[in-house]
């Protein structure tokens, strides 16, 4: 099988939407006798190579855990750098996300965020909003259980308004009020780093998802670790094509 047809029957089969804890960043730097921002770095660059990767195979939606509402207890020079980060991206990006009509979304609370970095996140979020490529959704200062919690209170304050009846909340309703309202859930979720935890994230959502665990850093994340993820989810699916797939690589 050539890559084309390899190519075309991948964005037949490929997941919907992926979710990615992008973890070991930091001791991939260290390992490395390098600092654990510069760790950060080459896991920006890696997380560029899997935007496109997931683009080219027809995935629709990706998205991926940046910084967790946990991630303030880190070292504050830590915390900076993760600050930073997207400010730099973005610049860079963003003209190559418009081109390739990437859309940006954001799950988290940004309210808490420094003014440069919300204003860097919010400039790619209006920018790129007509885009009606690949969706890539950052949960950037998120966590799972304070998710739910927000929701909880709007749905309480709905109850209190007498716009719903307490008979009438189900999860449907939740959901309306999760950071993810506009998503459909993640069919898989990955996790690198070699944890075998969510770490909330995801709770809600990654309810039914699959779940993919690898060793492997993210700055070490390439595209063959992607598709072996994706073969393993098409191996648990009992998708057809899986064995004509996995004979190719």
């Amino acid at each position: 099988m050539n890559n084309e047809r390899r190519k075309k029957l991948m964005k037949i089969i490929a997941p919907q939407h992926i979710a990615i804890t992008m973890d070991g960043n930091g001791r991939w730097g260290k390992e490395r006798g390098k600092t654990r921002s510069e760790g950060h770095y080459a896991g920006a660059q890696t997380m560029e190579h899997i935007i496109e990767a997931s683009r080219d195979l027809g995935i629709k939606i990706l998205t991926l855990y940046a910084f967790s509402s946990e991630n303030w207890k880190r070292p504050l020079e830590e915390v900076n750098y993760l600050m930073f980060l997207p400010i730099k991206f973005f610049k860079q990006k963003l003209p190559i996300f418009m081109k390739k009509n990437i859309r940006i979304m954001i799950s988290g609370d940004l309210t808490k965020v420094p003014k440069r970095t919300r204003n860097a996140i919010t400039k790619a979020i209006e920018k790129t909003k007509h885009n009606t490529g690949i969706i890539v959704n950052f949960a950037f200062n998120y966590g799972g259980r304070d998710e739910i919690l927000q929701a909880m209170r709007r749905v309480i304050q709905e109850v209190r308004e007498n716009k719903v009846h307490p008979e009438q909340i189900d999860e449907e309703l939740v959901q309306q009020f999760l950071y993810t309202s506009e998503l459909p859930d993640p069919d898989l979720f990955i996790r690198t780093g070699g944890e075998k935890r969510l770490s909330n994230f995801l709770l809600w959502q990654a309810a039914d998802a699959e779940l993919y665990f690898t060793d492997q850093y993210f700055p070490d994340f390439t595209k063959d670790f992607l598709l072996e993820a994706i073969y393993e989810w098409q191996r648990r699916k009992n998708i057809d094509q899986y064995d004509v797939l996995r004979n190719t690589v």
